[in-house]
C-alpha cells in the first residue's frame, strides 16, 4: 500500500507540472519560466500555494491573492493523473513496462486537454513521444519484455506506419471528397506515430478501431442533442487518448475476447 500512495503523490506532483503545460503550450510560453503564477493576477505562486488537491481545497478553489476562482480543470487533472498512474501501477508493477506506459500517458493527458480547449494537438508533445518512444524501441532491440507480444522489432514501426498511415488516408479521402474541408487533423495523423511506437501494430490498430467507435458514438449522440450538426469540428485527440489508455490496461483482453467468440 505504501508504493500505491508514493505513485498517486508522484502522480499529483506530474498532474501539477502537466497543467502548466496545458496551459502554456497553446499559448507559446516557456514550461520552466517564468516560474508558477496566478494567470489572473499574476502573482507568483509560492509552495503552500502549489501543493496539488489540497492547496484547491484550502483556498476553497479561489487564489489567495487576488480571490478569483481557478478553474475545477487544474485540481481534475491532478487527481486524474494521480489516478491513472495508480491504475497502471497495479496493472504493470514496477517495470519497463509500467515506466514506459506512464510516460505515454502523461503525454496523453496533456494532449486530451489541449485539443479539448484549442482543436490542436501540439507537435512539441508528439516530439515527446517520439523521442520516448524511439528510446522504448531501442531498448527493445537489447531487451525482450511484454509490450511486444511476438518480440519481433519492426513491430513498432508497423505500429507506427499503420495507425498513422491509416489516418493519414482519411484525410486525404476527406479532402478530395469534400473540395478541401479537412475531416481529419494532421495532429491526429502525426499522434499516431509515437503510439505505435509503444504500442506495437496489433494494440495500435485496436486504439484506433477503439477511437473511432468513441468519435462516432459522440458525435452521434452530440448531434441528437443539438450540440452539433455533420459540419461540427468535434476534437479527435480525446477519444484517441480514451481509447489508448483502454487498450494499454485491457488491450490484450479485448483481442483474446474477441478471437475466442468470433474466431
Amino acid at each position: 500500500m505504501i508504493m500505491y500512495g508514493l505513485i498517486f503523490i508522484y502522480g499529483l506532483i506530474i498532474g501539477s507540472f502537466l497543467n502548466v503545460c496545458i496551459y502554456r503550450i497553446p499559448r507559446e510560453e516557456s514550461i520552466v519560466s517564468p516560474p508558477s503564477h496566478c494567470p489572473n493576477c499574476g502573482t507568483r505562486l509560492k509552495a503552500f500555494d502549489l501543493i496539488p488537491l489540497f492547496s484547491y481545497l484550502i483556498f476553497q478553489r479561489k487564489c489567495r491573492y487576488c480571490h478569483l476562482g481557478i478553474s475545477p480543470r487544474y485540481f481534475l487533472v491532478e487527481l486524474l493523473t494521480g489516478m491513472l498512474s495508480v491504475a497502471l501501477f497495479f496493472k504493470y508493477g514496477l517495470t519497463v513496462d509500467f515506466g514506459a506506459f506512464l510516460y505515454l500517458t502523461y503525454i496523453l493527458i496533456a494532449v486530451f486537454f489541449i485539443d479539448l480547449d484549442h482543436q490542436i494537438i501540439p507537435n512539441e508533445l508528439v516530439i515527446a513521444g517520439l523521442v520516448g518512444g524511439a528510446i522504448l524501441f531501442v531498448y527493445n532491440l537489447f531487451e525482450t519484455f511484454q509490450i511486444y507480444d511476438d518480440h519481433l522489432w519492426w513491430n513498432p514501426l508497423l505500429g507506427m506506419a499503420l495507425g498513422s498511415g491509416f489516418l493519414l488516408a482519411v484525410s486525404l479521402i476527406g479532402l478530395a471528397l469534400y473540395k478541401g474541408e479537412e475531416v481529419m487533423g494532421m495532429g491526429d495523423v502525426k499522434l499516431f506515430a509515437p503510439i505505435g511506437l509503444f504500442l506495437g501494430w496489433r494494440m495500435t490498430l485496436l486504439a484506433l478501431f477503439i477511437s473511432v467507435v468513441l468519435g462516432g458514438m459522440s458525435s452521434v449522440l452530440l448531434m441528437l442533442l443539438g450540440k452539433a450538426n455533420r459540419k461540427s469540428m468535434i476534437p479527435f485527440g480525446p477519444f484517441i487518448v480514451t481509447a489508448v489508455f483502454i487498450t494499454i490496461i485491457w488491450g490484450w483482453d479485448i483481442l483474446r475476447w474477441y478471437l475466442s467468440t468470433y474466431m
